[in-house]
C-alpha cells in the first residue's frame, strides 16, 4: 500500500559530509552526524569514505535500509577507512523504498570516482532522465539523484575541476537540492539558488563539515561557520574553503521551505541565521492572538507541536501542561507499510495523561493537518481519557496544494482541506474549534526570510513540473 494513505508529512533526507585534513578516519563521525540528522530519513541510511593518500579509485560504501544503529555495526564502522567521506539519511519523495535507491551514490566513470548524496527533489527529472538514456545512459535506480550525478560525471569530462562540472550540471537541473560531492581529493557543497533545502559549514579541529542542519555539527563537537548560500558552490580541499556564487540568486528572490521551520528540522537546528525552536515558539504566539479560546492546558503533540504550544501558553497565560507520553522507539507514523499498521501505531507511538486532560477543557497544538485521519484518532484518545472538550489548532495553514520540491504532500483530492471549510475540517476531525495559523504569519515567524509557501497557496518559486520522476502526471 502506498504512502498516500499516511497522515502525517514525509520528511526529506538529511546530508553529511566531512574532510579530516589531518588524515584521521571519518567513518564514525558520519555515523554520529547522521544519527543526529534521522528525524529527517528513517527509510535507509549509507556512507561513503575514500583516503585522499591512496588511489583515487579506492572508495568503500555501506549503506542498507532501516535506521542507523540498525545498518551500522562497530565492525562494519571500523572496515570503512578513509579521511574524507559523505552520508545519508534517505526518506523517499521520488523513487522506491529499496536498498538500490540507499545513498550515497558512488560512479566510477573515466575521471575517476564520485560519490554524492542529495537532499530534495528535481522537477525536470524525468526529461533529464529520458535525455539521458537516448545517449545509451543506464540507470541503477529510481531516483532523481542518480540524474544529478550522470549529469555532474558527463560534465566533468568536459570540465577542468569538479566544481566546473558541478556548476554546469546545476543549469541543466531544476529543483530543490542541497548536495554534497565527494572526489578523490575534494568535497564539494552545493544548493540549489533558491535555498529549498538547508546547508551548513563547520569546523572541528583540523576537519570541515558539511551538513544538512547545526544540530548534526553539535553532536559531534563541531563549529558553526555559517550556511552555504542559495546558488552556492563550496569546494574543501586541503588548501582551505574557496566558494563559487555564480549561481546564486538576489536575496529577494530565494524560498527556502517553510516547514524546516514548522516541522522538518530538529529545534536546536539553526537555519540560514533564524532558531527553528523560536520560530514555533512565534507560531504558537500567533496562533494564541488570532485564534484565541478558553481552555484549562495547552498541550503539544509530540514533537513539533511541542514548542508552538509553549509559544500559544506564553502568549495567553493557559498553563502549558503534557499531555502525552511518546515512546521513543517507535519510528515516525508516516513510515509504517499500511492503512490499518498506521492506525494501530498512532496508539503504540503516543498515550495519554488521563491524569492531565480528565475533565479540562484542553488546547492540542499539532503542526499540521493532512488528510485528517490522525487528528481524529488523537482527539478522540483526548476524549476517552475524559477532556471535556478539545481545540485544535495547528502551526500552520491548511494544505491546498501538493508539493514539488520534496515534501511529501499528496495530490489535492487527498487533502483534508481542499473544498472544505473550516468548520467542516473541525467536524471531521472531531474538536470543539480548530484554528489554523494565517498565511501572512509565515514570513514573520522566520523573521521576514524569503519563502517558499506553494503548498498553502499553489503560487510556486518555479513552475511546477506536469509528472514525476516515475511518470505519474499530476493533476
Amino acid at each position: 500500500m502506498s504512502r498516500e494513505n499516511f497522515d502525517k508529512l514525509g520528511e526529506e533526507c538529511g546530508v553529511f559530509g566531512i574532510y579530516d585534513f589531518d588524515g584521521n578516519d571519518v567513518a564514525s563521525t558520519i555515523y554520529y552526524g547522521l544519527f543526529a540528522l534521522q528525524h529527517r530519513g528513517q527509510e535507509s541510511c549509507g556512507i561513503t569514505v575514500s583516503d585522499t593518500n591512496g588511489p583515487k579509485r579506492n572508495i568503500n560504501t555501506y549503506k542498507g535500509m532501516g535506521l542507523c544503529n540498525e545498518v551500522f555495526t562497530p565492525d562494519i564502522l571500523n572496515g570503512l577507512k578513509g579521511d574524507i567521506g559523505v552520508g545519508h539519511v534517505r526518506y523517499s519523495t521520488a523513487g522506491e523504498s529499496t536498498r538500490e535507491n540507499a545513498q550515497p551514490l558512488v560512479l566510477n566513470y573515466i575521471k575517476g570516482t564520485l560519490g554524492l548524496a542529495h537532499n530534495g527533489n528535481l522537477i525536470n527529472a524525468l526529461e533529464l532522465r529520458e535525455e539521458l538514456e537516448q545517449t545509451g545512459a543506464i540507470f541503477q535506480t529510481t531516483i532523481d539523484s542518480e540524474v544529478i550525478a550522470y549529469h555532474i560525471a558527463r560534465e566533468r569530462i568536459h570540465t577542468a575541476t569538479i566544481e566546473e562540472a558541478v556548476m554546469n550540471a546545476m543549469r541543466k537541473i531544476k529543483g530543490a537540492y542541497s548536495l554534497i560531492v565527494m572526489s578523490p581529493r575534494k568535497l564539494i557543497g552545493a544548493r540549489d539558488p533558491y535555498g529549498f533545502k538547508p546547508l551548513c559549514i563547520g569546523k572541528r579541529d583540523n576537519a570541515y563539515i558539511l551538513a544538512s542542519e547545526t544540530c548534526a555539527l553539535d553532536t559531534i563537537g563541531a563549529e558553526f561557520i555559517r550556511d552555504v548560500q542559495p546558488g552556492e558552490i563550496v569546494s574543501i580541499t586541503k588548501d582551505g574553503i574557496r566558494s563559487n556564487c555564480d549561481m546564486c540568486l538576489p536575496k529577494e528572490q530565494s524560498a527556502r521551505c517553510i516547514f524546516e521551520y514548522i516541522y522538518f528540522a530538529r529545534p536546536d537546528s539553526e537555519i540560514d541565521g533564524v532558531s527553528v525552536y523560536q520560530s514555533r515558539i512565534d507560531a504558537g504566539k500567533y496562533l494564541a492572538k488570532d485564534s484565541p479560546v478558553d481552555a484549562d492546558i495547552v498541550v503539544g503533540v509530540p514533537e513539533s507541536g511541542n514548542a508552538a504550544a509553549l509559544g500559544y501558553s506564553l502568549e495567553s497565560g493557559i498553563p502549558y501542561g503534557t499531555a502525552f507520553v511518546k515512546n521513543a522507539y517507535v519510528g515516525r507514523t508516516f513510515i509504517k507499510p499500511g492503512q490499518s499498521s498506521r492506525e494501530s501505531s498512532v496508539q503504540i507511538k503516543l498515550n495519554v495523561l488521563r491524569e492531565a486532560v480528565e475533565g479540562k477543557r484542553v488546547i492540542m497544538i499539532d503542526d499540521s493537518i493532512v488528510r485528517g485521519t490522525t487528528s481524529d484518532r488523537i482527539v478522540g484518545m483526548l476524549r476517552d481519557a475524559g477532556a471535556k472538550e478539545v481545540h485544535v489548532r495547528i502551526s500552520s495553514p491548511p494544505f491546498l496544494w501538493p508539493c514539488y520540491f520534496g515534501t511529501d504532500i499528496p495530490a489535492r483530492e487527498q487533502l483534508i482541506a481542499y473544498n472544505r471549510s473550516v468548520n467542516e475540517i473541525c467536524q471531521i476531525i472531531g474538536a470543539d474549534s480548530l484554528g489554523y495559523l494565517r498565511e501572512e504569519r509565515l514570513a514573520e515567524m522566520v523573521k521576514g526570510l524569503p519563502i517558499c509557501k506553494g503548498c498553502f497557496t499553489g503560487r510556486y518559486p518555479m513552475e511546477p513540473p506536469t509528472r514525476d520522476i516515475r511518470g505519474n502526471y499530476e493533476k
